[in-house]
């Protein structure tokens, strides 16, 4: 591939994919909904987590502090009336079992619930939590381990009977038992508090998923609909498609522009119309050969049954005009006349019998400038005969091509008359031949009237002619002759006024 090539396969835009575009459309709902189910999943092994720390964890804490601080209500409650009992021994023993017993159970009670559910977390958070809280119920465990001793100096000043020291004890007792169970009440509010944190954040998590998942489905909704109003539109060319080739098989071969899609089915609605083209032009081909082949048959019996009739009279008209020559100039004009009318009968013949005769080119090794000059130079006095000024250019160094030098021959010969006949006085005919692709190119351009579109499209069919004498043949056989050679001929537009006829001839 040369460099303009590439550049051009560079600069050419990539053909975007129908199902890619779907898929990836499909793929971005896709993602967007595994988001938010992935997100749902880990907000539900969260919320379990939760959950456990608050049946295995906080609930049971909460449950032993509250028992403690009930058991610390009682404490005091018994110290309020320690001194006025009648028995303080039997209220000794009750205060020494609350001390061995009781609050070291409830303390140890807290302990574990807190490794159960705290400290043993897989969470550093709630782990922090449960140490913190693990501090201060050792600190208020530590705090009210004092009472033993200032109990016993209580129950030593009542037997002594010192009321005054009894009472001093007993409400310093008092004051402590109420600032530990201010501190294990702030404690169980602490707990409570995080449980209400974990509430809250799990109400947050469900308003977010609620709302998560109602937008998804509204964009799944505007999705699915965009996606079907998009697929509507991309596939709209498949069923054009569709409707074109039942108009093909209908017998429509009329060429249909193609909307532009830079997709498979753009390139589907393009490669279809171009063979709905070629196929166009085979049996337009096909029709003309058809109907070349049927002129050629009525040709050769035709020729053959008028070409000696016609000698005959065109020999006997020759010896009539000599017998008459000299005499009367009236009927010496009949004769003529006559004899033009014979003349042209026997070159209608002919151009029928060419057609009969058509044959295969016999390829050569030609200068094609040198053939193309012969025939221009043999054209020419004819060309001054009808006051039509003419101009021959030729390329230096022309490539030498393969050709039958008679039948390109009479490709110019029909080329220049044609252009000739449209002519009016005073107008001009240039013949180009020039390089083009290892091959050669030549133009024969007027300065004519020229010709609409409808009748540049059917100047080469059979019999086709917008003069008011021939045969139609002309271009025809010029048509069949080139593509003989493998070449093109086209009729365009001249600028600014005119006709270009354009045979372009390839290395073979």
């Amino acid at each position: 591939m040369n460099d303009g090539a590439a550049r051009d396969a560079e600069a050419a835009p990539r053909r975007r994919s129908v199902a890619n575009r779907v898929l990836l459309a499909f793929a971005v709902v896709l993602f967007a909904f595994a988001g938010v189910a992935g997100w749902s999943v880990l907000a539900q092994r969260a919320a379990a987590r939760e959950a456990e720390l608050m049946r295995s964890g906080y609930l049971p804490l909460n449950t032993v502090l509250k028992d403690a601080e009930a058991t610390q209500d009682l404490w005091n409650s018994q110290l309020n009336h320690i001194t006025t009992a009648r028995n303080p021994a039997d209220k000794e023993e009750w205060f020494r079992a609350a001390l061995s017993v009781g609050r070291p159970k409830q303390f140890a009670a807290v302990r574990a619930a807190l490794a159960r559910a705290l400290a043993n977390s897989e969470d550093n958070g709630v782990r922090d939590v449960g140490r913190e809280l693990s501090r201060e119920a050792t600190a208020i465990e530590k705090y009210l381990a004092d009472d033993e001793r200032r109990l016993t100096e209580l129950f030593a000043a009542l037997d002594r009977g010192d009321s005054k020291r009894a009472e001093a004890l007993r409400a310093d007792l008092v004051t402590r038992g109420i600032q530990g169970k201010r501190r294990l009440r702030n404690l169980s509010e602490r707990v409570q508090r995080n449980v209400d944190a974990l509430l809250a954040a799990a109400r947050d998590r469900e308003r977010l998923a609620i709302r998560l998942l109602f937008g998804l489905s509204i964009v799944t909704v505007l999705v699915g609909v965009g996606m079907a109003l998009y697929a509507r539109r991309v596939l709209a060319p498949l069923a054009t498609v569709t409707e074109r080739a039942k108009a093909v098989a209908d017998g429509d071969l009329t060429p249909r522009p193609v909307v532009a899609s830079n997709d498979e089915i753009g390139e589907l609605a393009q490669t279809f119309e171009a063979m709905v083209l070629a196929i166009g032009k085979a049996n337009a081909n096909l029709v003309a050969s058809e109907r070349l082949a049927t002129v050629g048959k009525m040709a050769a019996h035709v020729t053959h049954e008028i070409r000696n009739p016609l000698s005959s009279i065109g020999l006997n008209i020759e010896l009539l005009e000599e017998e008459l020559a000299g005499g009367d100039e009236e009927a010496l004009g009949l004769v003529k006349a006559v004899q033009a009318e014979v003349e042209r009968l026997t070159d209608l013949s002919e151009e029928y019998l060419s057609v009969a005769r058509r044959q295969a080119p016999r390829l050569e090794e030609e200068d094609v400038g040198q053939i193309v000059t012969e025939a221009f130079e043999f054209m020419r006095r004819d060309l001054q005969s009808h006051d039509v000024k003419s101009e021959l250019h030729v390329d230096d160094e022309l490539p030498p091509l393969m050709i039958d030098e008679a039948q390109i021959k009479q490709v110019i010969f029909n080329l220049v008359r044609n252009a000739r006949e449209v002519l009016q006085a005073g107008g001009s005919v240039v013949l180009r031949v020039q390089s083009t692709g290892g091959g050669a190119e030549i133009l024969v351009e007027d300065d004519g009237p020229g010709m609409d579109d409808e009748t540049r499209e059917r100047i080469f069919e059979p019999f086709f002619t917008t003069k008011s004498s021939g045969t139609g043949l002309g271009l025809a056989i010029s048509m069949q002759i080139i593509e003989a050679h493998g070449g093109t001929i086209k009729c365009e537009p001249n600028e600014p006024r005119g006709t270009l006829f354009r045979v372009v001839l390839p290395k073979q």
